[in-house]
């Protein structure tokens, strides 16, 4: 008995060991997932974010699948990916290239082989100062959907080709791009990431700005530019010198106003997407009410494109010249080397009527975020010269509907977007110019009609130029009056 005692103790004891053990074991062994899968923080800098943000308008990126996570595979990103909207998919390379692509469309693995069409699809590049886009050349062919891939660009691009941390890159499939330039031929991925693309729109319910949306307002304003007269008799018309990088809009606000007073969408300047300015030529453009009509007394002064490199670009010394009066029409442009007041071009005896009244500096709202730091010095520079000149200043804010998703689906919102409202204060803190002198719009660029709505805000623009103009010539007559 005392046997059988002993023996039922010890058992009970190896039982309770054995069950404190696997207790123990379990802890060890089955974690949570916190703390199987480490925390997912984006590669992506703030200043890529800002990058993407000015290819992609006002959007909030959330990061979807990290492949040094989730692993290389196909499966592994499908899982994470695939009907989750628009995304952005970004590589990173051992060289520090990072570069991607953008699809509007939903990723879908049921769809094996298949391509998928999206017209908005585009790769880029974030490697250097300013982001490169490449848009799709076939919007059929997009996307493709594969199981062992991650994304898959038309035939052009391929993150994590057959489940391994490498890309495929072919230029000319559905898309065109320089290898060297987008990711430096070097095709060995050290990540790969997903992001969902989400609107980033925030509607204020009272607007920042008020404004009425109505045509017998268009036609106010119109008729308002059509009496201005400048209050100096010897000066019939204003002159209103734009100013800003190249493809800001400069030229096209120019063709937009004119569309407005030709009653269609017209393009007399020169305007178009590139990396150097289309505008080589001092050019003075006057606008006319009607195709046959009486100049307006506003002259729209042109420029060649501001550049952050030396000796590209509109030289600052040029642009002295220009606001006293010294440059004629159609001036080519040196950018290495300023116009000299010994030259046969420079107009040395000019009058009041010559010289520009107001300064106005043409910003991309897209690209205000990534405005490098030597095209802030030279727009600081110029305003340092026409401060001196006692010449006001104003800013547009154009391609407001790409840079907004709300202002997109309808323009009127352009006031109540806090977006919007936000880069204009960012241009307000980085220029130095207060609110009340930055205003957006939308220039003509694919429309073949007119838009109230469009008309409206250049307009309002065209008149607040016109409003400054009147305050340099309250300068002129106050210090006439002194002398």
């Amino acid at each position: 008995m005392e046997l059988k005692l002993h023996c039922l103790t010890y058992m009970m004891k190896f039982w309770l060991r054995i069950k404190r053990l696997n207790n123990e074991t379990a802890q060890q062994t089955t974690p949570t997932e916190t703390n199987v899968i480490p925390t997912m923080n984006p590669k992506l800098t703030q200043e890529q974010e800002k990058q993407l943000c000015s290819l992609l308008g006002n959007i909030k990126l959330s990061l979807l699948f990290k492949a040094s996570i989730h692993s290389y595979t196909g499966a592994a990103f499908h899982q994470k990916c695939d009907h989750q909207g628009p995304t952005v998919s970004v590589g990173y390379n051992s060289t520090g290239f990072v570069f991607g692509g953008y699809t509007s469309k939903d990723h879908d693995v049921a769809k094996q082989g298949q391509y998928i069409q999206d017209d908005k699809a585009f790769l880029f590049s974030l490697t250097g100062r300013n982001p490169v886009r490449y848009p799709v050349t076939n919007a059929q062919r997009a996307v493709k959907m594969h199981n062992t891939t991650g994304p898959y660009f038309g035939e052009a691009l391929l993150f994590m080709n057959a489940n391994t941390a490498t890309v495929i890159s072919a230029p000319g499939n559905y898309y065109n791009f320089n290898a060297a330039e987008m990711h430096g031929n070097n095709l060995n991925l050290t990540e790969c990431e997903v992001y969902k693309v989400e609107e980033g729109g925030n509607i204020i319910e009272k607007p920042w700005r008020t404004i009425l949306w109505k045509a017998e307002r268009r036609k106010e304003l119109m008729e308002s530019v059509k009496r201005f007269r400048p209050m100096i008799s010897s000066v019939g018309q204003a002159r209103v010198l734009l100013i800003g990088p190249v493809g800001a809009g400069k030229s096209s606000f120019f063709n937009s106003v004119n569309s407005i007073f030709r009653g269609h969408v017209t393009s007399q300047a020169i305007s178009g997407n590139s990396g150097t300015s289309l505008t080589t030529q001092f050019r003075t453009y006057s606008v006319k009410a009607g195709r046959d009509g009486k100049p307006l007394p506003i002259i729209l002064c042109d420029t060649m494109g501001m550049e952050e490199a030396t000796g590209a670009g509109l030289d600052v010394d040029d642009i002295s010249s220009i606001l006293k009066g010294h440059v004629p029409d159609r001036y080519r442009f040196n950018p290495s080397v300023p116009l000299q007041a010994d030259a046969h071009e420079f107009q040395q005896s000019v009058n009041l009527h010559k010289r520009i009244h107001c300064v106005v500096y043409v910003m991309d709202t897209c690209k205000v975020s990534i405005m490098s730091t030597k095209l802030e010095e030279k727009l600081a520079a110029i305003r340092r010269r026409v401060n001196l000149l006692g010449i006001p200043q104003l800013v547009l804010l154009t391609k407001v509907d790409e840079a907004c998703p709300c202002v997109a689906d309808n323009l009127r919102n352009v006031y109540n977007s806090q977006y919007i409202k936000t880069k204009a204060q960012e241009v307000s803190g980085r220029l130095g110019v207060p609110m009340s002198c930055i205003v957006p719009v939308k220039n003509y660029s694919e429309e073949l009609e007119l838009d109230m709505s469009c008309d409206i805000l250049l307009l309002s623009a065209l008149i607040q130029m016109l409003r400054f103009a009147d305050n340099y010539f309250d300068d002129v007559n106050d210090q006439e009056k002194h002398d």
